[in-house]
């Protein structure tokens, strides 16, 4: 049962990513307390991020979208197939036109359409990339709960909220703390981290609005943004966090946020 009927789901949906995004602006607040962050630590936590997206990617949107499928009548394969698919190859499309540099690579292997931006501006787009599939996860959550979906319920949605934030912290002090160690000042640092996450309210309020008005197509959002969060996955965190070569300590950190991710769905979902 939704305990805050008065507020619409798009609301709902605006509420939640806000959160998330407040959590990408707390982990880019560290940059007042270090100006510096071990490598090692850096790589635990993007292995923890990669396996909190992994978890979410089924637990609150893959599994969902083919048990709807079914519910639906349709054959429960081909959304979740088409919509993962679908989601994958959007952000592969917008990987190629959006100018942007991940973390610990030189400015000379930016990605995108060429262009002079400085490189604290291209490590800033790289992380709101990815911040795109995790907003519109959580918006589409809450459009489900609103659209009656029997396998959709407000604790789920908010599960895949607060395990999303959690993620977000990793991700803000990602971007602040190498930014100082720049030259940045402390404040600009972390006003560069924390806007990486601005596009999470806006994806979340989009994926809300598009599934309320187009209900037939939950089951292809959902997998759709499944399909967006593992690619970012396996092209930007995976790689990422084994640049250093700290492999086992990037994969116990997948290893514990898939695990965590998981209990705050089952046991709240």
């Amino acid at each position: 049962m939704n305990p805050f009927p008065e507020l619409s789901p798009i609301l709902q949906a605006l509420l939640a990513t806000l959160f998330t995004w407040s959590v990408t602006a707390i982990g880019a607040a560290m940059v007042f307390f270090f100006k510096e962050i071990r490598r090692s630590v850096l790589d635990a936590m993007l292995g923890f991020a990669a396996g909190v997206m992994i978890a979410a990617s089924f637990w609150s949107l893959l599994a969902p979208s083919i048990e709807l499928a079914e519910a639906m009548g349709q054959v429960a394969w081909v959304p979740a197939s088409i919509g993962f698919l679908t989601g994958g190859l959007f952000l592969f499309a917008v990987d190629r036109f959006m100018p942007h540099l991940h973390l610990g690579f030189p400015r000379s292997e930016a990605e995108g359409v060429a262009t002079s931006w400085h490189r604290s501006v291209l490590l800033v787009l790289a992380i709101t990339l990815h911040n795109i599939p995790e907003g519109l996860a959580v918006g589409v959550a809450f459009g489900a709960v609103a659209a009656s979906i029997p396998s959709a319920d407000l604790a789920g949605a908010v599960a895949l909220a607060v395990g999303i934030g959690l993620q977000n912290f990793p991700e803000g002090a990602a971007v602040s703390i190498p930014l100082r160690r720049e030259g940045f000042s402390r404040w600009k640092s972390f006003v560069y981290g924390q806007a990486s996450g601005i596009v999470e309210p806006v994806a979340g309020v989009i994926g809300a609005a598009a599934v309320l008005a187009m209900r037939p197509i939950l089951p292809y959002a959902l997998a759709f943004a499944a399909g967006a969060m593992i690619y970012v996955v396996v092209e930007e965190l995976i790689p990422e966090s084994q640049l250093a070569k700290n492999t086992d300590l990037a994969t116990l950190g997948c290893l514990v946020g898939f695990t965590v991710m998981m209990v705050l769905d089952v046991a709240l979902g």
